[in-house]
């Protein structure tokens, strides 16, 4: 059973047809009690990182999206999907996030760039676990104003230039993250689907 966690925020149904169109149909739901039988979980991500966190504490799914994680089952998160999974952010000063990923988000400070960071953008390819039939230097869609600093190095997946060169996504064991929004990636961020779908 594939899940896309509904916590009242995120490309819901984007995400949910991603998962349709590659013939496995997905639950989109905020039940603990679904959740916790959930073979893959996908977290998708739009909006604050401080009303993503008050909205997965209200509807009680912390503890269990935690625990699913520590069990091992394949996780997917995008863009806030991804950010939630640190211990904090500058968007949130003083809120704790899920602490799975050691390390902060940060905003961009370079004020010559336009912010938020919106539109096509390429990765370069550190880590090729979650891209198998992915170029490097290819193009993805990107949206945010805050980017992930992992303390391990050693989990980054891909880094994007935008100013700096920032995390743009991770894997480490069965956790997958990216910041661009793979939904909206068209033909590789469907790629990306499969390639997690098929772990």
């Amino acid at each position: 059973m594939i899940v896309v966690v509904d916590y009242g925020m995120g490309n819901l149904k984007s995400v949910a047809n991603a998962c349709r169109l590659l013939g496995k149909p997905a639950i989109v739901t905020d039940s603990k009690e679904v959740i916790a039988k959930a073979e893959k979980i996908i977290f998708p991500g739009v909006g604050h990182f401080a009303q993503a966190m008050k909205e997965l504490k209200k509807r009680g799914l912390i503890s269990v999206i935690k625990k699913k994680i520590a069990e091992g089952a394949p996780f997917f998160g995008i863009c806030l999907g991804m950010q939630i999974l640190f211990e904090e952010s500058q968007e949130a000063p003083g809120l704790k996030g899920l602490g799975v990923i050691k390390g902060k988000v940060k905003k961009f400070k370079d004020k010559s760039l336009r912010i938020p960071h919106m539109g096509w953008n390429q990765i370069n390819i550190k880590k090729p676990t979650m891209f198998k039939g992915v170029k490097d230097r290819s193009f993805l869609y990107f949206v945010h104003s805050y980017y992930c600093e992992p303390k391990d190095k050693k989990i980054v997946a891909t880094t994007t230039d935008y100013g700096v060169e920032f995390v743009s996504s991770i894997s480490v064991e069965n956790i997958w993250a990216v910041q661009f929004h793979a939904e909206k990636s068209q033909r590789l961020g469907l790629k990306l689907f499969d390639n997690f779908l098929k772990q």
